[in-house]
């Protein structure tokens, strides 16, 4: 059969994307908000554009977008810092003139007054006043006192420590790096209230949302917000169509009747993957207890049931370490599949492939290791100079320092080698499952690729150069490429069971990859609508970041053909053994539908997220579509592994029932119940009164919120019984009491002693 259609479209879309994604992302960068000196009107130097970049690092070293966040992107219990500053910014400027007209303060103004000074502050914040000759912004001198009376108040904050904040006290102490974070925190505040050269929208395309400066959607954002929508229905009518057009088989193929894994023999390789998958669980359960340790810090601010554990792990530090550790594992699970995959699908194991898969388990254990003691240490700020490299980079998803950075990156490449020795023999024979092989290769290799693009900003990179190489990052490494990757792991897995055709899995994996890939590259745009970047990307972003939905359409046929396969003891007993590893992947479908698709687009549009952006609404997209997605797929494809590599020996299944219903239902409680009714009423309070109040702690720390935050507990809960019991499942499959009875006759695949899993060398 010839895919030559399907490999032109899937070239064409990877090809034109990139070509804009690159294209657009110079311009935006070009176009950034510039770096000033900044002068009173008197020749006094207040800070240079070097400072502003020394506080950026500041910030970062810190825990930066771990701590409240800048331009929206970041952590969720302090404020968002830029939004924070030009609310207090303008009401102490409107203070100050209110008290020169002899009354107490502004509010003390007749509304008649008010209005007067609020067209003044409109009109002085929004003009544009900086000199790109001599590089410099004149201040007024109303500008100049409350430039310092924030910094001041910014120093309080983080010496003394907030309760409400999560802020320890001592978490910068240096009077010189406050003063130089406080110029930064200026610089997003400038970049959000000041028109672009020749324009009447801001750096930040009007946001954050502030009646005060007349910051309100631009619009474009409100047009192309339209548009989306349109595009989504045209996509899903197109994608629709072209399946209605497509031959459906009458019949359903014969299962074998034997588990076809049953006749091969692990090899040496393939056993010492196995422990990558232990190792995938107990990251995963020292993630979850992050996470309740994090999202406790949000009720209590220093404590955990009056323990003041953030003296020894403050919020930046656990929320570092939950969101890294997610990573971790479920990377881990995905190149280990890898690793096991390679040679179950050629047939051939290289001579020193076990060495080499055991020195990729070290350097992993190194970066993980080395990673979590350096971003502790970095926030603590212990390491001086060396907190890029060593420590904490401040941006979430990339906090790890660089040194450990590069090594991840040398690992990725290691497992690349790996992957490419082991798969050679298939690559270069003639064969029904070459293409899908050679789409195996190219996922591969684009998975050191682009999570090498977070390389490509360094530790005084303005903060849009960097945040347009961290979404390559979480966007087309994490959300793309490595879900291409898993779909063609699955498509060889199932092929390998003969429980799918190649043909069929080769032709439906190349059209969802080019579907995917169509909206999903240069749908990273919609992550940068307000970080310093041009219009074109928020009309770019909107358009292509809705057409990422169109495919999840189709994800519930997805979903019954695996339930089909997972009921398929029908007519062949042995495929009961794989169903809960394939009901962990219609749980994908399902959270891919409902996580990526309704709660991503929820945000996705410009005028949603203009009013979205750094609410906890993001989170509920994040956490439904990371875990319900990629944690899950992660857990499905270890629990595939586990049972391939010794498949006559039946499983108990009752704990892994539990588990499954567990947590998903512990996932969709912790949602529903606590983190989607707190976004959406801090989406409202954002429309009705602007960013910063729907973020401020008079909001967030109201009681009826906090009784919010505490109804994540019974999700937390069901959630963490459902891992734990995960956890003891597979720790049982080494010492054997998660095993029922061997089946008759059936011919180990793996070391055994005594019945027991051996997980290799």
């Amino acid at each position: 059969m010839s895919y030559k259609r399907y490999w032109v479209a899937l070239a064409i879309v990877i090809v034109g994307s990139f070509a804009v994604l690159g294209g657009v992302g110079r311009k935006m960068i070009s176009e950034a908000p510039p770096l000033p000196d900044v002068y009173t009107t008197d020749g006094q130097l207040l800070f240079t554009g070097s400072a502003i970049t020394d506080g950026q690092n500041v910030w970062q070293s810190i825990g930066g977008q771990e701590i409240g966040t800048v331009w929206g992107h970041g952590a969720y219990v302090a404020p968002d810092w830029t939004a924070d500053w030009l609310h207090r910014e303008s009401l102490i400027r409107l203070d100050l003139w209110a008290q020169r007209e002899g009354a107490a303060n502004f509010a003390a103004l007749s509304l008649d007054q008010q209005a007067v000074l609020r067209a003044r502050l409109i009109r002085e914040m929004r003009k544009n006043t900086y000199d790109p000759v001599a590089r410099r912004i004149i201040v007024s001198d109303d500008t100049a006192t409350a430039i310092h009376q924030l910094a001041a108040y910014y120093a309080d904050v983080f010496s003394a420590g907030r309760k409400e904040y999560a802020i320890p006290a001592g978490a910068l102490t240096d009077p010189a790096k406050q003063q130089q974070m406080a110029a930064f925190f200026w610089w997003t505040s400038w970049a959000a209230h000041t028109d672009r050269p020749r324009s009447s929208i801001t750096y930040t395309n009007n946001w954050p949302h502030e009646a005060l400066v007349a910051n309100g959607p631009a619009p474009s954002a409100i047009l192309w917000s339209i548009l989306s929508f349109v595009f989504l229905l045209a996509g899903i009518g197109g994608l629709v169509w072209w399946y209605a057009s497509q031959e459906k088989p009458d019949f359903h193929p014969a299962f074998p009747r034997k588990d076809p894994f049953l006749s091969l023999k692990a090899t040496p390789s393939q056993r010492a993957t196995m422990k990558y998958f232990f190792v995938v669980v107990a990251l995963w359960g020292v993630q979850i207890a992050m996470g309740a340790l994090t999202a406790h810090y949000g009720v209590e601010g220093g404590g955990f049931y009056g323990i003041h554990l953030d003296r020894i792990l403050p919020y930046a530090v656990t929320r570092t370490w939950h969101i890294q550790l997610a990573i971790f594992w479920i990377a881990t699970s995905w190149l280990a599949t890898g690793l096991y995959v390679g040679p179950a699908v050629s047939g051939h194991e290289p001579k020193g492939q076990r060495l080499g898969v055991n020195v990729l388990f070290g350097a992993l254990v190194l970066v993980v290791g080395g990673s979590l003691a350096g971003e502790w240490f970095g926030i603590e700020q212990k390491l001086g100079n060396l907190w890029f490299w060593f420590g904490d980079q401040g941006y979430t998803y990339v906090d790890l320092g660089r040194f450990w950075q590069i090594l991840l990156f040398v690992g990725l490449v290691l497992w690349l080698f790996l992957m490419v020795r082991a798969l050679k023999p298939a690559l270069v024979r003639s064969s029904e499952s070459r293409p899908l092989m050679v789409l195996f290769l190219i996922s591969s290799i684009a998975i050191p690729l682009f999570y090498a693009a977070g390389l490509m900003y360094g530790q005084r990179s303005e903060l849009v150069t960097a945040e347009y190489w961290r979404w390559w990052v979480v966007h087309l490494w994490v959300e793309g490429f490595f879900e291409v990757f898993a779909t063609v792991v699955i498509a060889f897995l199932f092929t390998r069971l003969n429980l799918l055709e190649i043909r069929s899995a080769t032709r439906t994996v190349l059209f969802s990859t080019t579907i995917f890939l169509s909206g999903g590259i240069i749908g990273t745009f919609h992550h940068l609508y307000f970080a310093g970047s041009s219009p074109a990307v928020i009309a770019l972003g909107a358009v292509f970041s809705a057409l990422e939905v169109v495919p999840l359409t189709l994800v519930g046929y997805e979903a019954w053909e695996n339930i089909r396969l997972a009921r398929g003891r029908s007519s062949a007993p042995w495929v009961a053994n794989y169903k809960w590893p394939i009901y962990f992947f219609v749980a994908v479908s399902f959270w891919n539908m409902v996580g990526a698709g309704l709660f991503g687009f929820l945000i996705n549009p410009p005028v949603a997220l203009y009013y979205m952006q750094g609410l906890n609404l993001t989170p509920v997209h994040g956490h439904t579509a990371l875990f319900g997605v990629y944690g899950m797929l992660g857990l499905g494809l270890t629990l595939f592994c586990l049972r391939a590599i010794r498949p006559g020996v039946q499983w108990k299944e009752r704990p892994l029932q539990l588990a499954f219903w567990l947590i998903n239902l512990g996932l969709t409680f912790m949602v529903v119940i606590s983190m989607l009714p707190i976004g959406i009423l801090q989406a409202i309070a954002s429309i009705q009164q602007g960013t910063w109040y729907a973020r401020s702690a008079d909001f967030l720390q109201t009681p009826s919120m906090q009784f919010l935050r505490w109804m994540r507990v019974p999700g937390d809960v069901l959630f963490a019984a459902g891992a734990a019991i995960l956890g003891l499942f597979v720790v049982g499959l080494i010492t054997g009491h998660s095993y029922a009875r061997p089946i008759a006759g059936s011919t180990s695949t793996i070391e055994e002693k005594e019945g027991v899993l051996v997980a290799g060398d």
